[in-house]
């Protein structure tokens, strides 16, 4: 039987060995972003969301999946931006208001009448002095991706028409909690309440403060005429958005990613532009069927008045950033 066993094994070891079968090519790799905002999913900034994510996932060849979080479900900006600082948080799309407490320079764009009219915004923030902006995110950990659309800030209130700044006295109006809004409002004679914006939403329906003052894409969004009777067309500030992300997590992306992920971002604020653009008029029927009075003879001089010691106060601070954007509005 030895024998046997012996001869048996090595007439199995003259057998040849069975092929391996062939191995399956390596899948790539998918990176998911986690992109966030506070506003609900009929606001701009998810439609600036939604475009980033079908563009990014369509450059990438599905290599890139952007997951979105509206509503402030990961918590309201300052925690979206410093959850970005840190990396818990991928990207958002955040108003210009709150990253100026963290780049104090941003703040300049916040400046009351500051810009005539969109085309001038857009020349700004599209042009070097934007570009420049955007590079200064770098150094508070964030990598600024391009400018989106919030719009010209107009004032709501639940008690009066707000034609000039006398009717504007005395109301109590929830602004962003930025030094430049809070000082143009009280310029105004307004009681300034910076709080976030999820906080206002209770505020307003509460009625423990008066007013709001947002662009009209807000108060559509919100359904503001809910607890809003008027709605000034001041247009007294015109705020950007920021497309933005995690700089650790932007970095850990190749080259060829990057630029993916840029062009996207900058395609989707011509995008989200020219959506809100197309779509203001309605959201203005909207409110007013509502309820809501609109005012439109709004004395645009006499707030452009009130709000002189507001430059007179930040005017040394901005000064260089300031002439940089009389220049390029020029050019």
């Amino acid at each position: 039987m030895c024998c046997l066993f012996v001869l048996a094994a090595a007439g199995c070891g003259s057998a040849k060995p069975s092929a391996k079968p062939a191995s399956a090519p390596a899948q790539p790799q998918v990176k998911t972003i986690k992109l966030a905002h506070v506003v609900n999913e009929k606001d701009p900034y998810h439609i600036t969301a939604l475009k980033f994510k079908e563009l990014v996932e369509a450059k990438s060849q599905g290599k890139i999946k952007v997951e979105v979080f509206p509503n402030a479900s990961l918590g309201d900006e300052r925690a979206l931006i410093e959850g970005m600082q840190m990396g818990t948080v991928h990207a958002g799309v955040i108003t210009n208001g709150p990253i100026g407490n963290f780049l104090p320079e941003l703040a300049v764009f916040e400046m009351p009448f500051l810009f005539a009219n969109e085309a001038e915004a857009y020349k700004v923030l599209d042009g070097p002095v934007g570009q420049k902006m955007l590079a200064k995110f770098d150094a508070i950990n964030l990598k600024g991706l391009a400018f989106a659309e919030r719009g010209f800030r107009n004032l709501t209130n639940s008690k009066r028409p707000v034609r000039t700044p006398a009717d504007a006295a005395g109301l109590k109006v929830r602004v962003m909690e930025n030094p430049v809004f809070i000082d143009t409002f009280k310029a105004l004679g307004v009681n300034a309440v910076p709080m976030a914006w999820t906080e206002a939403l209770t505020a307003l329906q509460q009625k423990t403060i008066d007013g709001q003052e947002n662009p009209v894409n807000v108060a559509f969004a919100f359904k503001l005429q809910e607890t809003q009777k008027y709605f000034s067309m001041t247009k007294h500030t015109y705020s950007p958005a920021t497309i933005v992300m995690s700089k650790n997590f932007f970095d850990s992306f190749d080259k060829p990613s990057q630029d993916i992920l840029l062009t996207a971002a900058k395609e989707s604020a011509q995008y989200v532009r020219k959506w809100g653009a197309a779509q203001m008029a309605e959201q203005l029927k909207a409110v007013q069927a509502g309820g809501m009075e609109i005012t439109t003879d709004v004395d645009t001089k006499a707030f452009q008045e009130a709000v002189k010691p507001v430059y007179d106060k930040y005017g040394p601070r901005f000064g260089a950033w300031l002439k940089e954007i009389e220049d390029a509005k020029k050019k």
